[in-house]
């Protein structure tokens, strides 16, 4: 279960798309006809995502249904995936001995075999005709090119081979891909619960707050969010303007606390008068 109001990371895409739905529909819809005339489609969407908890928590049994709905299948995909993936496979057993050598080993088999077969073939066939033009020919000229010919037979054959293994290997992998396309199937019970979630979430959540937000009179044009706070549904961001005054006359301020220093000469005489 998620807390009220709040979405899980997966499913904010789906609220951004629902919202940006109704803001391109709002021409059809009487209570938005006021669009663009103090808030455009952008301002709107603005306070939308700001408000979006606001907004989610007018849905939130839906929802909490859709996710438990959702959490339930994957929990019993992942329980059939595991069970199968314990299960033995009649074909692994044979090519595979639990250590993943098997497989390996053919796969090197079918990829070099081929190659290193007609890399023989051509160095035996060159050696063969070479010799065949020397003059007197050696006896053994005719046995270099009978074994090259062989390697060629055997090239084929072990292409033949790699494309045999291409195809089971395809039919395989087809065969796999269909079973997991079955279990990926959205059943219909996800799929009415995802459905009653977005009804819920347009009809009581975003259209609501649109209409609020176009019929509310302090929303001025150029302001993204009404500078009245606590407007209805309208959320507050909590700030107001700086209250600036200008400063009154001087008679209407105290006067500084200070004054000038008391300055007095100082008491001396002549050099003939005792200071004391």
């Amino acid at each position: 279960m998620t807390s009220a109001g709040h979405l899980l990371n997966e499913d904010r895409p789906e609220f951004d798309r629902l919202l940006d739905e109704a803001l391109r529909t709002a021409h059809e819809r009487p209570e938005l006809s006021t669009l663009g005339e103090r808030l455009n489609a952008e301002q709107l969407r603005t306070m939308a995502l700001n408000a979006t908890v606001l907004l989610t928590t007018a849905a939130s049994a839906e929802y909490d249904h859709y996710v438990k709905v959702r959490g339930d299948l994957r929990e019993a995909a992942a329980a059939a995936a595991s069970a199968a993936s314990s299960s033995t496979d009649p074909a692994g057993d044979v090519l595979d001995d639990g250590s993943g050598t098997g497989a390996g080993l053919s796969a090197v088999v079918a990829v070099l075999a081929p190659v290193l077969a007609l890399t023989a073939m051509v160095i035996f066939l060159l050696v063969g005709y070479a010799l065949k033009l020397v003059d007197p020919e050696p006896a053994f000229a005719e046995t270099i090119l009978t074994t090259g010919w062989l390697f060629g037979a055997l090239t084929v054959a072990a292409l033949l081979f790699a494309v045999v293994a291409l195809l089971v290997t395809a039919v395989r992998n087809r065969a796999t891909e269909v079973a997991a396309d079955v279990a990926e199937a959205v059943p219909d019970e996800v799929q009415r619960a995802r459905e009653a979630w977005r009804h819920a979430l347009l009809e009581r959540g975003i259209m609501p707050f649109l209409r609020d937000a176009l019929a509310d009179p302090t929303a001025g044009h150029g302001y993204p969010v009404p500078r009245t706070p606590g407007a209805g549904r309208i959320p507050d961001l909590g700030y107001t303007r700086p209250d600036f005054t200008s400063p009154g006359p001087p008679s209407q301020g105290p006067r500084p606390g200070y004054s000038s220093p008391d300055f007095t000469s100082p008491d001396f005489g002549g050099p003939e008068r005792d200071p004391g």
